[in-house]
């Protein structure tokens, strides 16, 4: 089968069981793999009661077949389960080395299911895989569990994802950390390792991806290498990280400021990549096969939040940490965004909850004796440190932060002032700054999701001829469904191969590889019908869970204008949105399914026969 390794691990925590399953070819040929190729087999598996944090909810880890190739940037993976933080579909993406050596010891994903009697972790090496037991492990943090697990296997090449406290004790949002900063952070994947007693996946592979015409995809991926290393966005992003658009991302009005109650932030400078850049940055560092190295390495020796050597953090944890909560001390944010890391939560979820804790306390919602005699003071970071600690174990009002914006403004009775869809919470992109990121926080599978269409990219000139896609008009309404429903068809298709949005590939490129791989005869039309398809199936499933057209809303602070900066006082028309794509995709206005007849015409006769 090439393109693939044509094998699934299938781990039974509750009876320590682990057995080898045939990759459906059928399956990957409609999915492709990554999200897609999870979602396929989460549909199987998942009814409509499945608990998110309960033994029958499957956790995949499932890579794509440009995985562990010299494709470059694509040695990532995904890990998709039922959301416990939004209880719909729940999905995130991460890099580092883990998804590359997965298949190389020979294996294209992993399907965890049950409960584990006491913690363990799962060990795969070359064709084999074992549950050891993890007693040791539980309540360290994700650094020390790494460093543990290589010290026990005396092999300090293992590549570990692991969760900390913060997955331990089920924060809602939290992370599942592998090596040092890449996070896959969204929608509480480690809550559901920590609810399965999985403290972490360690591996180490030797083999190599089977390719159907080797010769040809190596000179592909040379070409599509050439490409992305002359793109301007990989030098940008090389030199300064994701972080160094902050500055223009402020100018916009796309970067929040105070819980998105403010238009600008003057000393956003002050936290940008390239004050970064010139101060602290000690080294950059990538994912398997990256060139474009956007990770930051930060070393911190004077003042009080002194680091050593460390990861730094990227454009989407400088909003959340800093201009969020209007500090401006990058140090500070880096320190924060280094606890979360070890602590395992997702820094944007983070900074979102702690922002809607500090406009609460300035409204006199929650007071000081709330907070144990703690004092929040916009701009200050010691106190913002203390409630991150507070979360990851959950004291005090800790407690009810860990589960999240939505659950903690309906605890207050002020629902409208909790910035989320679907109960994940809002990223670092306001959509006063733009209808695109808007409608894709309204029809994104997992919530107010940036990357299922990176919206703010396009807003800031990037075009992709090649889907139909030219320069945009960030404000403009009419004709952006359709826009966003090609854009978030290619990022879906790339979800599945599994390669990096923040790169810029040429399409032809990625086509191209994916048919050298696996030696299909395929064009760009059927690699976007793919992405469609997989779009489709996790909507399905969302309906499934209890989805209501009456919940794609954004809050109602998000539709008040803000008199100052980039925003220019616009709001997005929510309805006139949703009523132009729902009309593209084919979906029904008032139930939200897709048609029957757009169910058929892409192959998903069995799916709709759930619905109709």
């Amino acid at each position: 089968m090439d393109g693939y390794l044509g094998k699934i691990l299938n781990v039974d925590l509750t009876n320590g069981e682990i057995a080898e399953v045939t990759l459906n070819p059928d399956y990957a040929r409609m999915f492709i793999g990554g999200s897609g190729l999870a979602a396929r087999y989460i549909y199987d598996l998942a009814d409509a009661d499945t608990d998110p944090l309960g033994p029958e909810n499957p956790l995949v880890f499932m890579t794509g077949p440009l995985v562990g190739t010299r494709a470059p940037s694509c040695g990532r993976y995904v890990i998709c389960a039922r959301s416990p933080q939004t209880n719909l579909w729940g999905e995130s993406n991460v890099g580092g080395f883990l998804g590359p050596h997965l298949r190389f010891a020979g294996y294209d994903g992993m399907i965890v299911r049950g409960q584990a009697s006491q913690p363990v972790y799962l060990l795969v090496r070359d064709g084999e895989a074992e549950l050891r037991e993890a007693s040791h492990l539980w309540g360290m943090d994700c650094y020390q569990t790494q460093e543990t697990i290589k010290e026990d296997l005396g092999d300090p090449s293992v590549r570990v994802a692991c969760i900390g406290p913060g997955g331990e004790r089920l924060v809602k949002y939290a992370s599942v950390i592998a090596g040092k900063g890449r996070a896959a952070g969204r929608s509480g994947m480690g809550a559901v390792m920590g609810s399965k007693r999985l403290k972490a996946v360690a591996c180490r592979g030797t083999g190599s991806v089977p390719l159907a015409d080797r010769d040809a995809f190596d000179e592909i991926a040379r070409e599509t290498l050439a490409w992305v290393k002359d793109d301007v966005s990989t030098q940008v992003f090389n030199q300064t990280g994701t972080a160094g658009s902050a500055n223009l991302c402020s100018m916009l009005g796309n970067m929040p400021n105070k819980y998105f109650t403010q238009g600008t932030f003057d000393a956003v400078d002050n936290i940008s990549g390239s004050t970064m850049a010139e101060t602290i940055l000690v080294g950059t560092s990538g994912c398997f096969g990256c060139v474009v190295q956007c990770g930051r390495e930060v070393e911190i020796t004077e003042g009080p939040y002194q680091l050593e050597r460390t990861d730094g953090p990227e454009y989407e944890t400088v909003g959340a940490l800093g201009s969020m909560l209007l500090i401006d001390d990058l140090a500070a944010v880096c320190y924060m965004s280094h606890l979360c890391n070890r602590y395992g939560l997702d820094t944007m979820s983070t900074g979102v909850t702690l922002g809607l804790a500090h406009y609460l306390y300035e409204e006199g919602v929650i007071e000081s004796e709330d907070l144990g005699g703690l004092a929040l003071g916009w701009g200050d970071p010691e106190p913002a440190i203390k409630l991150i600690e507070m979360i990851a174990n959950r004291e005090g009002l800790g407690d009810l932060l860990a589960e999240g914006t939505l659950a903690v403004a309906r605890h207050y009775g002020t629902e409208e002032m909790a910035a989320q869809v679907q109960g994940l919470e809002v990223a670092m992109h306001d959509p006063r700054a733009s209808s695109g990121v808007a409608l894709s926080y309204l029809t994104s599978p997992r919530g107010a999701c940036h990357n299922k269409s990176d919206a703010y990219l396009l807003d800031i000139g990037r075009t992709m001829e090649d889907i139909g896609i030219g320069l945009v008009d960030r404000f403009e309404e009419e004709g952006k469904a359709a826009l966003m429903v090609r854009h978030q068809n290619w990022r879906s298709a790339g979800d599945a191969l599994i390669a990096c949005m923040i790169v810029n590939f040429p399409v032809d490129g990625l086509v191209e590889m994916l048919g050298a791989a696996t030696g299909w005869d395929i064009a760009l039309d059927s690699l976007l019908r793919a992405g469609e398809r997989i779009l489709n199936l996790k909507r399905v499933l969302n309906l499934r869970w209890g989805l209501k057209t009456e919940d794609e809303k954004l809050p109602g602070m998000l539709l008040k204008p803000l008199e100052e900066g980039g925003t220019g006082g616009y709001v997005p028309d929510v309805e006139r949105l949703l009523t132009d794509y729902y009309e593209v995709r084919k979906w029904d206005r008032k139930s939200g399914k897709p048609t029957l007849e757009k169910l058929r015409e892409l192959d998903l006769a069995d799916v709709a026969e759930e619905l109709y």
